[in-house]
């Protein structure tokens, strides 16, 4: 039997490199397959409403799912959650993989889209719980790493696999990885018993939700990830415009996620240490983040080059800061249900950055766009900074 742990003792670090396994398992499955379905859609000559509808799949079962999955966390205990959801990403790939069919691949997709609503909220709060207070910024910036990871290799590696076997063999493989991590997480990962919990009632969900302390972290993330989300997407749009060719565009969002890679680790020390507080910390980020969104209108590749590093700094600097201050203000009991919730701020805001550049880009250009979202971040920063949770108070 696996021994329990308390975040007052910590546990070995190899014990939690299953998590930051997880965290690029979900980000990979979710990159990869969505960045090769528009292949899959035009062989068997599908409309565009159906390409739609499959990548809006996944992520509608995350919006709906996870808060859901992350209170089941806090019930029976984040531990058995997490190798569940990844045996049953496990089992939704391999649907799809053991039988090339479209209409399975609705099936996978749905149920990829609800196994990450499990093991994702999951493998946050038992980042949280696991590590030490001392080490909560570290740990959510290698967290941040590694799925940053995911993200950049995902459509690289996943296009490189389509090429030699098709979507079945991309499929194949995230079963394998899934699987894998399953496996490792149920071994290596310590119990974390459940902890009691007073009776709440929908308005007490509804006043947690409300206060500061939860919202302007989790405001944070959803300004953050929408600044990645439309970066990722139409920063090779300035690249074909301006003519520079296949190769810079997908350089420009390789050099995006690498400074987001990069940056998250070194973000989550410098917490730790003492050396940024949450709020400034957070307030800089943003700040950064919405100046490379406007570096954008600067012409040509360096405009796109500046815009990606900038972007990919500041998106890096407020994850790991806002999710170790939602760690820091909430109790440990709540911990699954507040990461799913959060987690569901940051879909959104994936959703919604995109939809606002492609909003005002149809009215003006793209770099309009870009511009639209940098001032809609601007605005919102003095509003999350305020009074965000620092440092590493008790759990209450």
């Amino acid at each position: 039997m696996v021994p329990e742990a308390t975040p007052e003792e910590g546990v070995p670090r190899w014990r939690t490199r299953p998590l930051y396994a997880a965290g690029f398992t979900t980000a990979f499955g979710a990159h990869g397959v969505a960045a090769n379905l528009a292949g899959f859609t035009a062989e068997r000559h599908d409309s565009w409403l159906t390409l739609g509808g499959l990548l809006a799949l996944y992520d509608g079962a995350e919006v709906l799912l996870k808060p859901l999955f992350g209170a089941l966390a806090d019930r029976i205990g984040a531990r058995p959650v997490l190798p569940g959801g990844l045996v049953a990403s496990a089992v939704a790939s391999a649907v799809f993989a053991l039988r090339d069919s479209a209409g399975l691949l609705w099936a996978a997709r749905l149920g990829q889209g609800t196994a990450a609503s499990a093991f994702s909220p999951a493998a946050s709060a038992l980042v949280a719980r696991l590590d030490p207070r001392a080490r909560q910024g570290r740990a959510f910036g290698s967290y941040g790493f590694w799925k940053s990871l995911g993200y950049t290799a995902g459509p690289l590696l996943g296009g490189a696999l389509v090429w030699l076997g098709g979507l079945v063999l991309l499929f194949a493989v995230t079963a394998v990885l899934a699987g894998a991590v399953s496996v490792w997480a149920a071994w290596a990962v310590p119990a974390v018993a459940p902890l009691p919990r007073a009776r709440a009632t929908v308005l007490d969900l509804a006043r947690q939700l409300a206060d500061g302390a939860f919202l302007r972290p989790t405001l944070a993330l959803a300004c953050a990830t929408a600044a990645l989300s439309a970066g990722v997407g139409f920063l090779p749009v300035l690249g074909h415009t301006a003519g520079l060719g296949p190769v810079a565009p997908g350089a420009t969002v390789s050099l995006l996620a690498l400074c987001t890679a990069v940056v998250q680790p070194r973000a989550g020390l410098a917490l730790d240490s003492g050396r940024i507080g949450a709020a400034p910390g957070i307030t800089a980020g943003l700040s950064v983040t919405a100046a490379g969104l406007a570096l954008a209108a600067v012409p040509g590749l360096a405009g796109m080059l500046l815009a990606a590093m900038a972007v990919g700094a500041g998106t890096g600097t407020v994850t790991p800061l806002a999710f170790a201050s939602l760690a820091a203000a909430t109790p440990a009991e709540r911990l699954g249900r507040t990461m799913g919730t959060a987690e569901l701020g940051r879909e959104l805001g994936d959703a919604g950055g995109p939809l606002v550049v492609a909003s005002a880009a149809a009215a003006t250009t793209v770099a309009g766009g870009f511009a639209v979202l940098a001032v809609l971040i601007a605005l919102a920063t003095p509003a999350v900074a305020r009074r965000t949770a620092g440092g590493h108070p008790p759990n209450g």
